[in-house]
């Protein structure tokens, strides 16, 4: 008897442990002591506002913190977002409301009260409650009970319980008769969620969700009207100075294009006597920066020897492989600027003669050299503005831009978006620093003189030596030279005319035992010379 007596206790037992999480019909259980629970009641008001209230019970001498996410996806780069007002607790703890999240601290047993607007949605003829009842709990829930009423009787209840984004139902959920809802979930871990989603029927209750697009990143650079005027005006701007850069060049490619023949540079005086005119009086530093719209080492260079060939300077070899140039003549007012500047480069006041030598161990100063050839072909009118300075105008100008664009895209993405208005502005501003260096557009007369350069080109390349009287070759000779030097045909134009000149001095340059030998390694090493100044850049590749 003792035996049964026993077995009916152990099974009295049993039954006892059982209903202390579920008592007969779905009766809400009792939490375990020591654990954290809460019991949330939800009210749908006519306003369509939910009222909720929980009570929290919390272990004594232990804290836990909620924090409740007032955006949440949709799909579709969509996101719902939901208001929580007249939030407060009874008993200790805090709230802490922002746009984007609900946050709770507790301590003992609490009651929090607060109002949840946009839970509900229209979905078809019906409508939804939706809400997150538990969720982002820093400890664990040995119970969740949750309760709701409404003007109408819901139709029905979805309830998941778990991971965020999962489909796991939750406990038990049910519609407790027609009259509410009912649901429980019997422990929920740290940072997992309980869903409900109740259904009402049509009219209960007017719909207050708000779906908007997504904000973050990503949405930030959506396209909107905005965006899409900011693109739409950075295309016409684009569009419009590529137009302007074209019509410009447009000169340019024309004076390119087609068959250029030699120009008429050779004139007879009333004597019968042969002699060299540059088209339009262009000199070679000037032929240099107006077809590639830069200084060069080798348009001084080539001015060095017509201000020889032009008895100006002396040049002659030296032992030693060196050449020395000296001053032959003072400098006039038949001079440009920048003929000036170069000779006083390289013979100052009370200097009568340097070494090439001597040379590469000064510093020479060629900025005055480069100023002075940008300011005289814009005197000439083949360029409208300083091409090195149109250049940097524009690069900078498209650096500034570009680091405005910058700044403009991280403050619109997070702030009001439309970073696409800022990442237009940006990319244009790439755009112009990049296409800086195609700014400086020739004027018409600079477009003219590149015909006239094709042409002098072609004379350097169909002229013989037959062509010239023999008591004019060497000044023919010697006056073409320099052009030859800047236009990059000097082998060719020594090979046509320096055999003659190959075995005796010229007028201009002496003590040369073969002057197609002697002339190449000087002009090398004035290159040299003038580029390590490092205010010009060098075309010509260094000497070994």
């Amino acid at each position: 008897m003792l035996k049964n007596w026993g077995a009916a206790v152990l099974v009295a037992a049993a039954l006892t442990s059982v209903g202390s999480v579920v008592t007969a019909g779905g009766a809400l259980a009792q939490p375990l002591p020591g654990t954290v629970s809460t019991e949330v009641r939800m009210k749908l008001e006519r306003d369509a506002r939910l009222s909720v209230t929980e009570t929290v019970q919390v272990p004594e001498g232990k804290t836990v913190k909620r924090t409740v996410p007032l955006r949440l996806a949709v799909g579709n780069e969509l996101e719902r977002q939901y208001q929580v007002t007249d939030a407060k607790v009874d008993g200790k703890g805090s709230t802490d409301t922002t746009d984007d999240t609900f946050s709770v601290t507790l301590e003992g047993t609490s009651t929090l009260t607060y109002t949840v607007v946009g839970a509900v949605a229209p979905v078809g003829d019906t409508l939804e409650v939706r809400w997150q009842v538990a969720g982002g709990w820093d400890a664990e829930l040995d119970r969740v009970a949750v309760s709701f009423s409404a003007p109408d009787s819901p139709t029905s209840v979805n309830c998941l319980a778990g991971p965020v984004g999962s489909s796991q139902p939750c406990t038990s959920a049910d519609l407790a008769d027609g009259k509410g809802v009912r649901a429980q979930e019997i422990k929920l871990a740290p940072q997992e969620r309980i869903d409900i989603a109740i259904g009402l029927s049509a009219g209960v209750v007017p719909p207050n969700a708000v779906v908007v697009e997504q904000s973050g990143f990503l949405a930030a650079f959506a396209l909107t009207p905005i965006s899409a005027v900011a693109l739409g005006v950075l295309l016409l701007l684009l569009l419009g100075g590529v137009a302007l850069l074209w019509y410009l060049r447009g000169r340019d490619a024309a004076a390119l294009a087609g068959d250029v023949g030699a120009v008429s540079v050779l004139v007879r005086d009333e004597q019968n006597r042969v002699a060299f005119a540059s088209p339009d009086g262009v000199l070679p530093g000037q032929v240099g920066t107006v077809v590639d719209e830069h200084v060069d080492v080798v348009d001084v260079t080539a001015t060095v020897i017509d201000l020889a060939v032009r008895n100006y300077l002396w040049i002659t070899e030296t032992d030693g492989h060196d050449w020395q140039i000296v001053r032959r003549n003072p400098l006039d007012a038949s001079l440009s600027g920048y003929e000036r500047a170069v000779a006083e480069a390289l013979l100052p006041p009370n200097v009568e003669a340097v070494s090439v030598a001597e040379l590469r161990g000064k510093q020479i100063n060629l900025a005055a050299v480069r100023d002075k050839l940008y300011e005289d072909v814009v005197e000439k009118r083949w360029f409208v503005r300083r091409p090195d300075a149109e250049r940097t105008k524009f690069w900078w100008a498209g650096i500034a831009l570009a680091a405005t664009g910058v700044v403009a895209t991280v403050v619109l993405a997070l702030t009001v978006g439309n970073a696409l208005f800022g990442l237009a502005v940006a990319v244009g501003g790439v755009a112009l620093a990049l296409g800086a260096r195609s700014m400086p557009a020739r004027t018409k007369r600079g477009s003219e003189l590149l015909e006239h350069v094709r042409g002098l080109r072609g004379y350097l390349h169909g002229v013989t030596p037959d062509d010239v009287p023999e008591a004019d070759r060497e000044l023919v000779f010697s006056r073409s030279l320099p052009y030859a030097v800047v236009l990059g045909e000097t082998e060719r134009w020594l090979t046509t005319f320096g055999q003659s000149q190959s075995q005796q001095d010229l007028y201009w340059y002496g003590n040369a035992s073969d002057f197609r030998r002697s002339f190449p390694a000087f002009l090398g090493a004035l290159d040299g010379v003038l580029a390590q100044a490092g205010h010009l850049r060098s075309l010509r590749a260094p000497n070994p």
